[in-house]
């Protein structure tokens, strides 16, 4: 059990009941994290692939149970549909709209800050928590993510929900929490599949660590595992039981399968770089100079390709004022911190296992004497730290090394390990600012704690430099602020004024970025089936003005092109083929519909590319024999060439 009283020790403090202004300085956290969040939210781009799936999903069970991309159930999510269910509920409470489409990202985004707070509060302490709390509050790629239309940012939330309940169950060993962590990462698996995967070995080594070496603590992690695979794989099972032809096809498959999609295009695909829905991977071209006066130019830029480095880069949507900044302070100190912990640990056990012999010295006159040991090693640490600390660095490595390595990312899956960045940035700030106490201290780890908060400083500060190419008023700011850290805690030896100087040293560009973010409406959500305005609005009269009784508002030659038009106007609309050229509905199929008078017209995205390539959508059969046979109606509708055809007319 950690120490949890008012004067309780330790390398790193724990903390009692809050005081007032830890609650106020907690609140200000909190009302910042969901400003933050919430503010000009319906200013941000729509996502027309997640976004049509909402509306797909609200107009029956079946859809809403399957995640159908539009009302006609044809073709569903690459991923189960439970990452969409709350934004379903939101829509149907409180109307379809930009808001209430990201309601429950952003409501998450800043549960996630409070939960955090919650995880390290009684085992390190109200500083570290607070700053935790306050380092994933203005993250940037978090509140970017948190604003988008994608669910990244619900999944971290349950991934620091089973981290506050493993925590629970060091302090009390109590199995059911436990248990509990292992249901709630089985529906973060279901909400972002593999994305969830690497909280999954430090939330586990957390629990084996702080529970002891024992049977009890073995048949605890396996029920954990029995219940985190039981919840995990609920909807795919289901999707076993239930007729493969009342299913839709899953995007992103290759065989229609939902567990193809889960497991190979979501897994194996992602890692190797394969073929994705957004189409070819980009990256950014080395030394070269792009611009960055905004946000969305960020954005626009490709992410640079895989190296030790990647997570440090200067431009980018992935950059270090996203990102980078506080992972390496996260590094620096939350790593100093815990090989500090794990050596005062070791000392004390050395200490035990050696007999406590009086040292016999000689007194002035001659006379022998006894000598008392020094006051250190003082007692066994509790486990919780130590736990704690390590697999916070576990996760923080693991995602460092995953995501510095994968073939194709998108930023927002670095949701993956942003609880770790936070809460060792929160607790290693914590730590580097403690003066520590006297003769209970060796004077090692005061000159280690020291030097870790000076090359903490000098590093980030020479970094920001170079990520804001040059010296910008806010540039000046977090230098000031570094080097008042630095000669606060280490020359006044004053820890609270220290530990604000060295937050605010550390989080001030994230804020400043993110307040960018925040005014320029920043997304990472996709842009798949996105039309303009005006083409969206001409392509969708004339449909509406010739549907002559027909079950499908349009064909449409990929799944991933349609979004716009099923959010516009909620019909169901029959796609012929994924992006990646798997067949949906076969050539013969189409012709039988359009004999039948059910659908009368297909939506193209462009021209067959010669040579002709198997994975494009419009070198299809199904796309040729619309060429054959159909017409070409996009001047009747307004529409760029070779955009609209109508199929043959069924017999009278």
């Amino acid at each position: 059990m950690a120490a949890s009283g008012p004067d309780a020790r330790g390398l790193l403090r724990g903390g009692g009941r809050p005081g007032r202004l830890e609650l106020v300085l907690l609140t200000a956290i909190l009302a910042g994290a969901a400003w933050l969040r919430l503010a000009h939210l319906g200013g941000v781009a729509a996502d027309p692939y997640y976004d049509s799936a909402v509306r797909s999903m609200g107009a029956s069970l079946h859809d809403f149970l399957f995640g159908a991309l539009e009302p006609g159930a044809t073709v569903s999510l690459d991923k189960p549909p439970i990452d969409l269910w709350p934004a379903v509920l939101a829509t149907k409470l409180l109307g379809f709209g930009r808001v209430t489409l990201r309601l429950p990202e952003a409501l998450a985004g800043t549960a996630a800050v409070g939960l955090i707070y919650l995880s390290l509060r009684r085992g390190f302490g109200a500083g570290a928590a607070l700053g935790a709390a306050a380092a994933l509050a203005v993250l940037p790629i978090e509140v970017i993510t948190s604003r988008s239309d994608t669910t990244d940012a619900i999944m971290m939330t349950l991934t620091v929900l089973a981290l506050l309940m493993v925590v629970r169950t060091v302090e009390g060993g109590r199995t059911r929490w436990l248990l509990g962590a292992a249901a709630v990462m089985g529906v973060a698996f279901n909400v972002k599949l593999a994305e969830s995967w690497p909280a999954l070995l430090p939330l586990a080594a957390i629990a084996a660590v702080g529970l002891g070496r024992s049977r009890r603590t073995l048949r605890a992690l396996l029920g954990a595992a029995g219940v985190y695979v039981a919840v995990a794989l609920a909807w795919l099972t289901l999707t076993l039981i239930v007729p493969a032809h009342a299913q839709p096809y899953a995007t992103g498959s290759t065989n229609g399968s939902p567990w193809n999609a889960a497991f190979v295009f979501n897994g194996l695909d992602r890692l190797r770089g394969e073929q994705s829905l957004e189409g070819p991977a980009g990256e950014a071209a080395r030394n070269r100079r792009y611009p960055e006066a905004t946000q969305a130019e960020r954005n626009a830029i490709p992410i640079t390709a895989p190296s030790p480095t990647r997570l440090l880069a200067r431009v980018g949507p992935l950059s270090g004022e996203r990102l980078g900044l506080e992972a390496l302070g996260a590094l620096l100190l939350g790593g100093g911190a815990f090989l500090a912990h794990l050596g005062d640990r070791w000392r004390r056990r050395g200490a035990r296992g050696r007999p406590r012999t009086p040292v016999t010295g000689e007194a002035p006159g001659g006379h022998a004497t006894q000598t008392e040991p020094p006051p250190w090693p003082r007692p066994p640490a509790p486990p919780l730290q130590l736990a704690v600390l390590g697999g916070l660095v576990l996760w923080l490595v693991e995602g460092i090394v995953l995501f510095s390595t994968m073939a194709r990312l998108h930023p927002r899956y670095t949701e993956a390990f942003i609880p770790a960045v936070a809460g060792l940035l929160g607790i290693g700030a914590a730590w580097a600012t403690a003066p520590g106490d006297a003769g209970e201290e060796r004077p090692g780890t005061r000159l280690a704690r020291a030097l870790t908060l000076v090359a903490c400083v000098l590093l980030i500060a020479l970094y920001a430099e170079h990520l804001l190419y040059g010296t910008p008023a806010i540039w000046w700011v977090t230098l000031t602020a570094g080097l008042a850290a630095v000669a606060v805690g280490l020359v006044l030896r004053a820890r609270r004024p220290a530990l604000a100087a060295l937050l605010a040293f550390l989080l001030a560009i994230p804020l400043w970025a993110s307040l960018a973010a925040v005014r320029e409406d920043a997304s990472d959500g996709n842009v798949l089936g996105a039309l303009p305005a005006s083409e969206l609005g001409s392509l969708s009269r004339f449909l509406v003005a010739h549907q002559a009784g027909a079950r499908f508002e349009t064909a449409y030659d990929a799944a991933t092109h349609m979004g716009a038009l099923v959010m516009r106007d909620g019909r169901p609309v029959l796609p012929l083929s994924t992006v990646e050229g798997h067949m949906i509905v076969s050539r013969t199929r189409l012709e039988a519909l359009a004999a039948q008078g059910l659908v009368h017209y297909v939506v193209l995205s462009g021209a067959c590319p010669h040579p002709a390539s198997a994975t494009d959508a419009d070198c299809s059969a199904q796309v040729a024999w619309v060429r054959a046979h159909g017409r070409d109606v996009s001047a009747q509708a307004a529409l760029p060439r070779d955009t609209l055809w109508q199929l043959p007319q069924p017999s009278p």
